[in-house]
């Protein structure tokens, strides 16, 4: 996917901030192997002299909200702030998620072994935490699987993705930390699904979700997990 074949639905917009819901498959920020064709070169619309700052990232596979922000000034003040943003997501997972509710405390770092991936363990590596709930269970597929509401209290990178595989429910669909052997979902099956943050000029709170893209939300109707307003966390 690139950014000529994208159509961003916008889901906040005012002078300092614009927030959008990715699609899964398009890059965030430009890197080595994806200079072109990503998420800021979208915002852009083919305007060199834009400028955008991401106020966080989401894996290419991952869709959900993200926030960018319009001036250096008010991404200054949202980077110092965003620790303390809410961050939802909607994880599927294998198997059943037990207990219902929780956290897992696990440290995050490099995997010595690939560079692109993160290992997790009690002892070495950045503090993480991902607090977890149980929103739906069903075993109509070949494989059991549970519908997780994940609250990212810590950001680091593919935090959700590896607390969740260390405590023996990869996500589904996903090729990297998931389970061998033939995909249920085409991909990671997650969903940045709300964000909750102080205005960097106002201050006031803004409460910002992302629908479900219709291939997860199809995805979760085909595998009887329906989705409730039941979110505690």
């Amino acid at each position: 996917m690139n950014a000529s074949q994208v159509s961003l639905e916008v889901l906040y917009e005012d002078d300092v901030l614009l927030a959008v819901n990715k699609p899964a498959g398009l890059v965030v920020h430009p890197t080595y192997k994806n200079a072109a064709g990503t998420l800021l070169d979208t915002l852009r619309d083919g305007d060199p002299a834009a400028r955008f700052f991401l106020a966080g990232r989401l894996d290419r596979l991952t869709s959900g909200v993200v926030v960018a922000v319009k001036s250096q000034d008010a991404y200054v003040s949202i980077q110092r702030a965003w620790p303390d943003a809410v961050k939802d997501y909607l994880a599927v997972v294998h198997g059943r998620v037990e207990p219902v509710r929780g956290d897992i405390d696990l440290r995050l770092g490099p995997d010595p072994n690939d560079r692109r991936r993160r290992t997790a363990s009690e002892t070495s590596g950045a503090p993480s935490l991902t607090r977890f709930e149980r929103l739906a269970y069903s075993d109509l597929r070949s494989d059991d699987m549970s519908l997780l509401h994940c609250l990212l209290v810590t950001g680091r990178r593919h935090q959700i993705r590896v607390h969740l595989a260390a405590r023996g429910w990869p996500i589904v669909g996903d090729a990297v930390y998931g389970r061998p052997g033939p995909l249920l979902f085409p991909r990671q099956a997650l969903h940045a699904w709300r964000v909750v943050l102080a205005h960097p000029v106002s201050g006031e709170p803004l409460r910002i979700e992302a629908p479900l893209p219709v291939d997860l939300a199809v995805f979760l109707a085909d595998s009887g997990l329906p989705l409730t307003s039941r979110l505690q966390l």
